[in-house]
């Protein structure tokens, strides 16, 4: 299984190579120059050496023509070089951004179920750190092993030209290096996947802890948190040690043998210039030879560990690259436009684990500009009905219909449009507070974006930032509240109102006194627009067309806030254990 998927990985990388064939011709040619001009000059090293027979007897007149056609071959062999290791950078970097461009493309079509199933540092290893092994690997594969295999076959063919005796006994003996130089590497594969899973475990470790480093230190994790870093930095350096200790092997083993062959030459050329068979210059010429044939065996051993690492890399790149894409929209898909927000629930089943079923048997019946609340212990499915609404997760069974619409035959696009959401999880890109409040509306005049964020009750707060709407914060809003990360994604929403909205604990980190202020402005963006309201503050739910009461993903109760106070149900039971002190103070 291991050898079909290295042989499945190499056949990828090649398939990414092809399209610069061009370059690796190109290549191949300048590599075959290269080992031509530097198998030539130990040819005029040797004849330098047959001019100067014995003291005052040199022929400096040929020595020096020598010398120039020397010069000649290193000028043209650097030149050859230089070129060469500039197709194999470009072969080898563009083929390393074209996957990884594939794979982050891939990545915005997974589904959100494969993103919340997955580390994040872990797919965060395999675009960024795993790439970056691979492109090593890859580099050095391109820039070895054309000269080292043709470098081989060239030696060969001079060494024979010399005396083929001498050569048989090199070619009879360098076998072994390859031999063992393959049996190392074959071994050595799964160590650096290993090594590859075992890093992108640690990315992930690192990047949860900086992301939550505040939960870290409110929870005194921090000794937790070190001791599942060096145990994850442990496994790390166990299985880097092992793959770097076993592919280490090869370069010693292969330079043994290869000091046999250099051995063997010297003894058997040696006898064949005492006999007169060989000259002295020729059998030095052997003797670089003999060194140039087995010195891309060790190079070619040590690419071999190089590129086992590289295509382990590749290997979990491709494993994204190979995730399930989230089902494309069908060619005849309806473009929703305008809708009125009629919206059906019917018959509706869910599972995040198949074996267990979640939401069975949901109906729900919502009519244009109703506002629906969404209320319910932990864990009821709240959220999950909001992501099927969404479409961030498919449903089992059933249908939502919007308009009569089934929502599975509508594009994605023109849904999630007409959608405005605003989550208990705020969300803010780097770039200035006016980006992030027109992020749904880049072309937004100032005049709009100003007058969202003073709806959204923001616009006091931007005023005194250094920059006011052109203040740069960062990702995580560092130096924002919790609240005022909410103010500016309420601010985005109210910038562009479409016909529906998803509330889900919109006003959970603002202050009573602000929430106040935002629930009227929310009062009266909802007016004649279809509004999905998911709280566990009972106070912002009262005006409420309808409170649908969710336990274990089925509506239990439903109604307005008074018809189920009067029912005495569970949503009472709810009601009263938020307020049971309001209402006992006499």
């Amino acid at each position: 299984m291991a050898k079909k998927n290295q042989r499945e990985t190499i056949r990828r990388i090649l398939n990414y190579v092809k399209p610069y064939w061009f370059f690796m011709c190109l290549s191949v040619l300048l590599a075959l120059i290269t080992v031509a001009l530097t198998l030539y000059a130990p040819l005029l090293t040797g004849k330098a050496i047959d001019l100067m027979i014995s003291k005052g007897k040199v022929d400096f007149t040929a020595l020096m023509s020598i010398l120039i056609k020397f010069a000649i071959v290193i000028i043209l062999t650097a030149a050859a070089q230089w070129l060469m290791n500039i197709c194999n950078n470009s072969i080898t970097y563009k083929v390393v951004k074209n996957i990884r461009t594939d794979a982050f493309l891939h990545l915005t079509k997974l589904p959100i179920k494969y993103i919340d199933g997955n580390a994040h540092g872990d797919i965060i290893s395999r675009i960024i750190s795993d790439v970056d092994q691979f492109t090593d690997g890859l580099l050095m594969g391109f820039t070895q092993l054309f000269t080292s295999f043709m470098t081989i076959i060239g030696t060969l063919i001079f060494m024979i030209s010399i005396d083929i005796k001498i050569t048989i006994s090199v070619v009879v003996i360098t076998p072994l290096s390859l031999f063992v130089a393959s049996f190392i590497a074959k071994h050595t594969y799964h160590m650096f996947h290993a090594q590859a899973q075992a890093k992108g475990a640690l990315t992930s470790h690192i990047e949860e802890m900086i992301g939550k480093q505040k939960v870290v230190t409110a929870f005194t994790y921090e000794e937790r948190s070190i001791r599942e870093f060096e145990q994850l930095n442990k496994t790390l350096h166990n299985d880097g040690l092992k793959a770097t200790f076993f592919s280490s092997l090869t370069n010693p083993s292969t330079r043994f043998i290869n000091s046999l062959v250099y051995a063997a030459v010297g003894v058997f050329g040696a006898i064949s210039a005492i006999n007169g068979k060989i000259s002295i210059g020729e059998l030095s010429c052997f003797l670089s030879y003999a060194n140039q044939y087995t010195k891309p065996f060790n190079e070619i051993s040590s690419v071999a560990a190089e590129l086992q690492n590289a295509i382990a890399c590749a290997a979990r790149v491709f494993e994204l690259i190979d995730e399930p894409e989230e089902t494309p929209d069908n060619a005849d898909d309806y473009i929703l436009t305008k809708p009125a927000g009629n919206i059906d629930f019917n018959n509706i089943s869910f599972s995040y684990n198949p074996p267990a079923p979640f939401i069975t048997n949901f109906n729900l019946n919502v009519k244009n500009g109703q506002r629906i609340a969404i209320v319910g212990p932990t864990g009821c499915g709240k959220s999950t009905l909001i992501n099927l609404l969404m479409r961030f997760y498919e449903i089992n069974n059933g249908s939502i219909t919007i308009d009569g619409h089934q929502t599975a035959r509508i594009t994605r696009n023109s849904l999630r449009h007409n959608f405005g959401m605003v989550l208990q999880d705020t969300w803010l890109k780097s770039g200035t507070i006016r980006e992030n409040i027109a992020y749904g509306k880049p072309d937004a005049a100032d005049d709009e974006i100003i007058k969202a964020a003073k709806l959204a009750h923001a616009h006091s707060f931007i005023k005194r930032m250094p920059n006011g709407y052109d203040t740069i914060i960062s990702e995580e809003g560092g130096n924002l509240s919790q609240g005022q990360k909410q103010l500016l994604c309420i601010a985005r929403v109210m910038l562009n109102l479409p016909p529906m909205l998803i509330l889900d604990e919109a006003t959970s980190s603002i202050d009573t006194r602000t929430e106040l202020k935002i629930q009227q402005a929310f009062a009266e963006m909802m007016k004649g627009r279809t509004s999905f309201i998911v709280a566990h503050r009972l106070s912002t739910i009262k005006e409420a067309d309808c409170i649908l009461v969710m336990k274990q993903g089925n509506i239990i109760e439903q109604g307005t806030h008074e018809e189920l106070l009067l029912k005495g149900g569970f949503y009472y039971q709810l009601y009263n254990s938020q307020y049971a002190t309001q209402t006992n103070t006499p």
